[in-house]
């Protein structure tokens, strides 16, 4: 609570303060009109005064027309002051999930990331709204009634003080008790946000294998351990309820027993004692409220406490506080006895040294798992090297800041992340204000305008969660414009015409050899065809390289590159024939 009040609460101190005042009003007006119920009944319900009946009506309308106004400036003040934290912890967290490296986000779920910012968050809004209203508006009123109670009786006032106490080990029980629940159910959410990501994501999958039925069993049965978290959340807060009526029930009965026998015996007054009985009845809600407040601020200390560990997990790939910045990069690229491992034990890199001269175009091959999206992803330091270095222009990546590395290097991936927004702002992403005629460039060049005007909108299309309303090739060709618009000294292309077909891209082969003029190029290729004219290919095979030189050096040496390139043609014209045979 301490951590959440210095981070996140004190900085509306003056808002709250407001609140407050406004609360103390309120908690006054309610105390007064209990305080009134003495002046109404000796004066006029018992001594008839018909002088005092527009003075006390008045006084009755004032006091009721000034707390609904408070109330009204401390429900704004907090909503302000609640929705203010949710954005602030909102932007927060996703500044600092930003600066996470991949290895965090390959570990944790998307659905339980996301839960942090809505879930967890909300139900943290909501505790922190619920303790200030009840330590302020509650509290504040409970003690202008007590203090009207013990005015008008301070020995009834004396016993109904010592009966409710009796509710505080109960009642703090059932809130360790909520806060172990609310973490199961944040968990549980998480999870349902995730499973259900991945099932409208691969919605074509789930059809297609005819799939609905077991995940409509894997979202039921999460379902239900929500509904049954939920019940027993739902069922250990209302515990609380019967305590507290209990209690209120035998405060009031031993008030009515004595308090009825002293208006009998003459010690009291009947204006008074309904003073006092309607100061009692006016403290029961603010007390099952503040009763029922440490269940609230519990589930929401559970949502806190789940956001700061997130918060105090460091990224295991820092910018030291003396990087460097790379300036204009060049692009000479080296690896040096570069070994690395996703998971311990299991090496994806054995000592890797390589060379990618600056300016050059260079090939990684080799069989699917061989190691070559692991060095594509340890020159931009998505990645850190266990041993060894990766250096660019002759600095260790891990010497300069992330941005002056990143903006020297363009990535075109096998993986095609396109946003839901426009075709233009898709490419568009690849440099931040760009201009329309540059946009429309980077796509012609990309082999991608033709296809573009002929969208519903233009560039103005919307392409749906990660492209989903366009082809596979279509969304390859978008993400080839973002890095021909970034215009970077480095190309990094993974598999980036993978989802090609031969025409399309026969289109862009044109293009993009002019883009890689002048610029350094690595290459990670399939189609070994496509890289033939590389200026140095490395064949990579279990982490290591067992190859290297150019095509014509590679086919004469007759090692594995050739089976590899012979393998594939084989294969090609295997396939040429059985289409021509069809065709006929």
């Amino acid at each position: 609570m301490h951590r959440l009040w210095r981070e996140s609460i004190h900085h509306y101190l003056g808002w709250i303060m407001l609140a407050v005042v406004c609360m103390a009003v309120m908690a006054a007006a309610t105390a007064f009109s209990a305080w009134l119920m003495e002046p109404v009944v000796n004066e006029v319900f018992i001594g008839e005064n018909q002088d005092m009946l527009w003075p006390l009506g008045l006084a009755v309308f004032a006091t009721f027309f000034i707390k609904g106004l408070a109330n009204y400036g401390q429900s704004v003040l907090m909503s302000i002051v609640g929705f203010r934290i949710i954005a602030d912890n909102q932007n927060r967290l996703f500044a600092h999930l930003a600066r996470m490296d991949l290895s965090f986000f390959h570990n944790h779920a998307t659905g339980g990331l996301i839960s942090r910012f809505t879930v967890d968050i909300n139900q943290m809004r909501t505790a922190v709204s619920n303790a200030l209203t009840g330590f302020g508006k509650d509290l504040l009123s409970l003690i202008g009634l007590i203090a009207v109670m013990f005015a008008k009786d301070w020995q009834l006032a004396a016993i109904c003080i010592f009966i409710f106490p009796m509710a505080a080990l109960p009642i703090l029980r059932l809130g360790r008790r909520m806060r172990k629940v609310t973490a199961n159910t944040q968990e549980e959410m998480g999870l349902f946000t995730t499973l259900l990501e991945q099932a409208f994501q691969g919605i074509r999958l789930v059809k297609a294998y005819g799939m609905e039925g077991y995940e409509k069993s894997r979202i039921a049965g999460i379902v239900e351990r929500i509904f049954s978290l939920n019940l027993k959340s739902a069922r250990t807060r209302a515990l609380s309820s019967p305590i507290m009526e209990t209690l209120g029930g035998v405060a009031v009965c031993i008030v009515i027993i004595y308090g009825g026998y002293r208006v009998i015996e003459g010690a009291t007054t009947s204006g008074a004692f309904f003073s006092f009985i309607m100061a009692l009845l006016l403290a029961y809600e603010p007390m099952k409220r503040l009763a029922n407040l440490n269940a609230s601020l519990q589930e929401g200390l559970a949502g806190a406490e789940r956001m700061f560990k997130l918060l105090d997990t460091e990224p295991a790939i820092h910018e030291k506080p003396d990087a460097v910045d790379l300036g204009s990069v060049k692009g000479h690229i080296q690896l040096e006895d570069v070994r690395f491992s996703y998971v311990p034990g299991k090496a994806a890199l054995n000592g890797i040294t390589l060379e990618v001269p600056a300016g050059k175009r260079v090939a990684l091959v080799g069989a699917s798992g061989a190691g070559k999206s692991t060095i594509l992803n340890l020159i931009p330091r998505f990645y850190d090297v266990d041993e060894g270095r990766v250096t660019v222009d002759g600095t260790d990546v891990r010497d300069v800041t992330f941005a002056s590395l990143f903006g020297g290097f363009a990535l075109v991936s096998q993986e095609i992340t396109l946003f839901d927004d426009t075709v233009r702002a898709n490419i568009a992403y690849g440099r931040a204000g760009a201009e329309e005629d540059e946009i429309i460039e980077a796509a012609k060049n990309a082999a991608a305008h033709d296809f573009i005007v002929d969208l519903p909108d233009g560039y103005d299309t919307l392409v749906g969660e990660q492209g989903i309303k366009l082809s596979g090739g279509q969304r390859q060709r978008l993400a080839i414009a973002r890095a021909m618009l970034k215009n970077a000294s480095v190309l990094l292309l993974d598999e980036a015409t993978s989802a090609l077909d031969t025409e399309s891209e026969r289109q862009i082969q044109a293009a993009m050899d002019k883009l890689m003029q002048g610029r350094t190029t690595l290459v990670i290729a399939h189609r070994l065809s496509t890289v033939t004219g590389a200026d140095l290919i490395y064949v990579i095979d279990k982490g290591c390289v067992i190859e290297q030189g150019t095509h014509v050096e590679l086919m004469a040496r007759g090692g594995n590159y050739q089976r590899l390139y012979n393998l594939q043609f084989a294969e090609e014209a295997e396939t040429s024939d059985a289409v021509r045979a069809a065709e006929a």
